[in-house]
């Protein structure tokens, strides 16, 4: 208890020196908590937004399915499961190619059928419900401002079905929905299930079958390859550990200059306080009891650090938390399942590991400088002799 009431009287007694290691070391420490905050809430809305509206539970793939190959969807497609079907918990999807003429250009697209009374996806299928001779299609606002098309407009979309005959049809824009999943936007068009086996001639088939959340795990079914998280959300999972490792750059660089400037604070004092090392010394206090003292001043940095950045830290995190931070223009075009807003999630266990970080770090770089003391004569100390 003495030498800790001894280092913080030496460390207030500092003035200006201690505040400032201690301001940059509490800046360093805001920074990581407001970084990890900012991947952790892209993370939890990525994976949210991802699950609800594109892979829900986990997927059934039909085996000869592949997305990175566009030319496996000649063959991906098949009869539907008998557990797979009339069920709330699954959601058939059938994918096909075809092309499309918006003002005179030529696009190609994938055509996706799927059920509009299905409740194991969040968007709005319901619109595809209806009897009209034009095709209902619904669009995402990407593809639908790519291709300069709003609701009520008609395209022509022509496509090859099951038997290689090529044929053509009007569709009309029934809606058009915002998403920031791009996977579910980018050149793909929503068309009724039934419909779209009707045009392919695939009457009862499916290219996947989407469960609902509740199912996060299958077993394999004939012709049907069961896909959980751990593939659905491989490349996302991968991109996250890529944004960390970066971050890991940028948190060591943040404390590496408050830890050289601890480290040179603690070098100063050794040095200007020679004379009273010395007489603690020869007072009978022990090197280790010095050493022990001069330890904890530099742990008290970060002690200080963490209680300086709750002050001026905790309400500007608390505020970007409720409002968010906007991502600027462009951001949805760059294939990422980002939203208009991030909105930080920071935990009891980010502060905690974080503080515990910057604690450990700070007091292991304020014991190197001291190591010096137990070189050190107590005589030619207090005689103000440098060794």
């Amino acid at each position: 208890m003495l030498a800790i009431k001894l280092a913080y009287r030496n460390l207030i007694g500092a003035g200006l020196r201690t505040w400032l290691n201690v301001f940059v070391l509490s800046l360093s420490f805001l920074v990581i908590i407001w970084h990890r905050g900012i991947i952790n809430g892209w993370d939890r809305q990525a994976r949210n937004d991802t699950m609800n509206q594109e892979i829900g539970g986990g997927q059934y793939w039909h085996e000869n399915y592949d997305p990175y190959d566009p030319f496996t969807l000649t063959d991906a497609h098949g009869i539907i499961h008998e557990k797979l079907q009339s069920d709330d918990n699954y959601a058939p999807v059938l994918v096909a190619q075809a092309t499309i003429y918006p003002g005179g250009r030529v696009q190609s697209v994938l055509l996706k059928g799927i059920e509009p009374a299905q409740k194991v996806l969040t968007i709005p299928t319901e619109y595809l419900e209806s009897d009209a001779v034009e095709i209902p299609v619904m669009l995402g606002s990407r593809m639908a401002e790519n291709n300069k098309l709003k609701i009520g407009d008609f395209v022509t979309v022509r496509w090859r079905d099951a038997n290689g005959t090529f044929d053509a049809a009007d569709a009309k824009v029934v809606h058009i929905f915002k998403t920031n999943v791009p996977m579910i936007d980018n050149g793909q068009m929503w068309v009724s299930l039934k419909r779209l086996q009707k045009i392919m001639q695939m009457d009862g088939e499916a290219t996947m079958v989407v469960t609902s959340q509740d199912i996060t795990s299958a077993q394999d079914l004939p012709h049907w390859l069961f896909k959980d998280y751990s593939i659905l959300l491989k490349e996302f999972d991968e991109m996250i550990k890529m944004k960390n490792v970066g971050g890991l750059v940028m948190w060591f660089v943040l404390l590496l200059l408050a830890w050289i400037a601890i480290f040179d604070t603690q070098v100063l004092s050794i040095f200007r306080r020679q004379k009273e090392i010395g007489t603690d010394i020869a007072l009978g206090m022990t090197r280790g009891q010095v050493i022990r003292i001069f330890t904890i001043e530099g742990a008290m940095h970060g002690i200080l650090a963490a209680i300086l950045a709750a002050i001026y830290g905790a309400p500007l995190l608390y505020l970007q938390a409720v409002k968010g931070m906007s991502m600027p223009e462009g951001t949805d075009d760059m294939g990422l399942v980002i939203s208009d807003t991030i909105y930080p999630y920071y935990t009891i266990g980010l502060v905690v590991v974080t503080a515990m970080v910057v604690l450990i770090t700070t007091t292991i770089v304020s014991f190197l400088p001291t190591r010096r003391i137990s070189k050190m004569n107590p005589t030619d100390a207090i005689r103000g002799k440098i060794q």
